[in-house]
């Protein structure tokens, strides 16, 4: 009996992944672990991993059948630079990979090699604590001059970048009202209290941004 395809799809992916990988090129530590946080269906993971070599990538997603989507795609897509997902809520005071027991499928994995995070579309479709965790434990666990890199639509200067992030803003609050567009300069705030730098905005097709923090010294 042939085993269901646990594979998710996200169309946004297809679209985005492209200038998404060309960003982190630029602006990723030349070597280490990239630390994804809320990796999703895992499409990400598989695609940016085998272009970033030497670093590794470690997916984590707090949801179950998210994990088994990125598991199946590592599977489906084998590289020898993604790790196995992990469980990891950004909202928890303390992170999984930060524990004294790792996970058993993190072999060889140091704690220390983690030289930077990413987070792809979460802001805004998570409650505000979870922007609040990332940016608590990016504080926490990246070295100096380690990178967090976000992506996502953004308020700049209070106000939408286009008429159609409006919209998705409005339609994301309908679903749930603790969703919602952020507003840049509240990120970039919380971000400064967790000894976070901003580094770099930089603009993404479909009125995205790339938005790049580094750990100060």
């Amino acid at each position: 009996m042939t085993s269901p395809d646990l594979r998710q799809y996200a169309p946004a992916t297809q679209r985005n992944r492209e200038p998404i990988l060309n960003v982190l090129q630029q602006v990723l530590p030349p070597q280490g672990t990239v630390l994804e946080i809320s990796s999703g269906t895992g499409e990400h993971a598989i695609f940016f991993a085998p272009h970033l070599h030497p670093r590794k990538w470690l997916p984590s997603d707090p949801n179950p059948s998210a994990r088994a989507s990125i598991a199946a795609w590592r599977q489906h897509c084998p590289t020898d630079n993604v790790y196995p997902p992990i469980a990891l809520d950004a909202r928890d005071p303390v992170w999984s990979v930060e524990q004294n027991e790792l996970p058993e499928t993190l072999q060889g994995f140091e704690k220390g090699e983690i030289g930077a995070i990413a987070n792809i579309n979460m802001i805004h479709i998570a409650p505000w604590s979870a922007c609040l965790g990332l940016m608590a434990g990016a504080g926490r666990i990246l070295p100096p001059d380690g990178v967090l890199y976000l992506y996502g639509p953004y308020k700049q200067n209070g106000k939408h970048t286009a008429s159609s992030n409006e919209a998705f803003d409005q339609s994301l609050r309908a679903q749930n009202p603790e969703w919602g567009v952020r507003d840049l300069d509240e990120v970039i705030t919380v971000a400064q209290t967790q000894n976070l730098s901003l580094l770099k905005v930089v603009p993404m097709p479909a009125n995205n941004l790339s938005v790049i923090f580094k750990r100060n010294e």
